[in-house]
């Protein structure tokens, strides 16, 4: 039960909390990585390729006196998922936030895909997960969250989506298992859906713009669903405003799931 004596700000401050955000310095991941550093946590910021990326955003987050710090590992390895834990047991424990923002994926046909392209999106967007998570169990201290990213894809077709929303569609079904499993430990665990934002990943796509318009399109806004939107969604369900909230999946898209076409 909530304290009668807490002000509104403070139901959804993040002030003093420790937070991992896996894939948390590019998209997605940087805008929520920025706000809960914003809102006071203690951020962890993974990344495992970008180099610029991270350099930029660390920079940013010192001239901003943020505690946020990147962190270099792959965890699509076993190597690189020990690192990742190794530093969080040495900096951020007990974690009190992890947020799994970290994606892949082989935007093709059906027809065009492979056991190969299987292996690899499973591994980083549902393996890894699952994973991490078992790993972190121990470190996380009592009125902890956990945030899974998911997509539209998870529910919809999508054009040349075929394995990325099946690992999302995954994704969800297990944070509703966690959930209950969770609970009693004080671990609450969500999934945040955000509808179409605009990001790099977008880049790869030979069809991005034409998609991209068709979205704003179908938005009862006008248009696209904003990082920082998305990234604020993800504060409230790792506040205690969302104490009660345990295994929803939050959409985030202006209302685009509303409109059929």
């Amino acid at each position: 039960m909530l304290n009668r004596g807490l002000e509104t700000a403070d139901l959804f401050s993040v002030e003093g909390k420790r937070a991992l955000v896996v894939g948390g310095t590019r998209g997605i991941g940087r805008a929520i990585a920025w706000r809960l550093a914003c809102g006071g946590a203690r951020v962890a910021a993974n990344y495992v390729r970008d180099e610029a990326a991270a350099t930029a955003l660390a920079r940013e987050a010192s001239e901003a006196n943020l505690d946020l710090e990147v962190v270099r590992a792959d965890v699509t390895s076993v190597k690189g998922i020990e690192t990742l834990c190794e530093a969080v047991a040495d900096r951020w424990n007990p974690l009190s936030i992890l947020v799994f923002a970290a994606a892949t994926g082989v935007h093709r046909p059906f027809g065009e895909l492979t056991l190969r392209h299987y292996d690899w999106t499973f591994g980083l967007n549902i393996r890894a997960f699952f994973d991490l998570v078992g790993r972190l169990l121990a470190r996380f201290e009592g009125d902890s969250s956990v945030v899974a990213v998911s997509s539209e894809g998870a529910v919809s077709a999508v054009p040349q989506y075929t394995l990325v929303g099946a690992t999302k569609g995954a994704l969800e079904s297990m944070v509703r298992h966690l959930a209950v499993e969770m609970a009693p430990r004080g671990i609450r665990v969500n999934v945040l859906r955000p509808g179409t934002v605009r990001t790099d990943a977008w880049e790869v796509l030979p069809d991005a713009a034409s998609r991209l318009e068709a979205a704003v399109r179908r938005n009862p806004r006008g248009r696209l669903t904003t990082a920082e939107e998305v990234a604020l969604a993800a504060q409230f369900l790792c506040s205690a405003a969302a104490g009660g909230i345990v295994g929803h999946t939050l959409v985030v898209d202006g209302g685009a799931r509303l409109v059929s076409g």
